[in-house]
């Protein structure tokens, strides 16, 4: 068993391991090189290409763990949404839904039928991945989902989407169902195909109050969980949730993964999951290096050698990100515990 796989269980391992949100992207040479003149779309949904990144990350950054290269809204395509990636704007859904009639014209499509690509990444990344080092796939949350489909970009207030889930409740709730379902056939397909565990990214439930989440957002969410198949790991992250811990952890993830907002020890004790992954603050890798590794300190240090701690950042890394700070810190994070025990 790998080393992430047993800090997953709770297991005393003898190193902390790390994977990094966004190892794949935008700060790493070789993700331009790679990616070329193919669009974003493109990028994400051909498995030789993205497979490369996937274990170019891995390879250049010695992380345990390698993640899926894919993005959270391709999945939404076959289900009849239109996306769009726009240099200087980001993904675009160029109809959003915006009434009831736009939720029931979502066609409910097989993941192997609509989003099969998925198999062939995971088999390709396996093909060539370090046996020492476990695969990670990955989905959006009902909610992100259905926020992003709504809103039909990003948005710093969701008034769309919280305005559609006040005044549509009933819709709201077979809107949501139809992602999970979706959502769940998305990823038993990466089970399936050897992805050894799975993290589900709901980027912006954060923005719910505890009773909103709790009756508007955790049914679903309870299904999605229960729908994975297989014994892999499941870990559930969001940002600026920390109103949210215990709710989230309720819906059925084996544990969560926190932003950097909140102090991993006392969260993970109020919590009280077996493991526990994050949290530094993904700015503080775009320091200098050694000022990168005395955040990871202070991290490292609160958690005590506790075991069943990944450590990640809090969110993604950002495009300013120098590859060789990501490199220190996760050669820093490997040799913390021989230094200190």
């Amino acid at each position: 068993m790998t080393t992430f796989l047993k800090a997953c269980r709770g297991e005393k391992t003898d190193y902390t391991p790390i994977w990094l949100n966004r190892q794949a992207g935008r700060y790493m040479p070789e993700y331009h090189k790679l990616k070329g003149n193919h669009t974003s779309l493109e990028f994400f949904t051909n498995p030789e290409l993205a497979a490369q990144a996937a274990l170019d990350a891995q390879r250049i950054l010695d992380v345990d763990a390698a993640i899926v290269f894919a993005d959270l809204l391709p999945l939404l395509i076959p289900m009849g949404l239109r996306l769009d990636y726009v240099p200087g704007t980001g993904p675009v859904f160029d109809n959003p839904i915006r009434d009831t009639k736009d939720v029931a014209s979502l066609r409910p499509v097989p993941a192997q039928e609509g989003v099969g690509y998925i198999a062939d990444t995971v088999k390709n990344i396996l093909q060539d991945l370090p046996t020492d080092v476990s695969l990670i796939g990955f989905a959006g949350a009902p909610f992100t989902l259905a926020a992003y489909a709504i809103e039909g970009k990003g948005s710093q207030q969701y008034t769309y989407a919280k305005r559609f889930m006040y005044q549509h409740s009933d819709c709201w709730f077979t809107l949501l169902h139809k992602l999970s379902d979706a959502i769940i056939d998305y990823i038993n397909l990466q089970v399936e195909s050897g992805v050894h565990a799975v993290q589900i990214f709901d980027s912006w439930v954060g923005c719910l109050s505890e009773v909103e989440y709790r009756n508007f957002v955790a049914p679903a969410t309870r299904k999605l969980f229960s729908g994975i198949r297989g014994e892999v790991p499941k870990i559930y992250f969001a940002t600026g949730n920390q109103h949210l811990l215990s709710s989230m952890y309720e819906t059925g993830p084996d544990f969560l993964a926190l932003d950097w907002r909140v102090s991993l020890r006392d969260s993970w004790g109020e919590i009280g999951c077996p493991a526990i992954q994050g949290n530094m603050d993904p700015i503080a890798l775009c320091a200098e290096p050694d000022l990168a590794c005395i955040h990871a300190k202070r991290i490292l240090d609160e958690v005590g050698g506790r075991p069943g701690h990944i450590f990640n950042l809090g969110h993604g890394i950002v495009p300013q990100t120098p590859v060789d700070n990501a490199k220190a810190l996760v050669e820093y994070v490997h040799s913390y515990v021989a230094q200190n025990s």
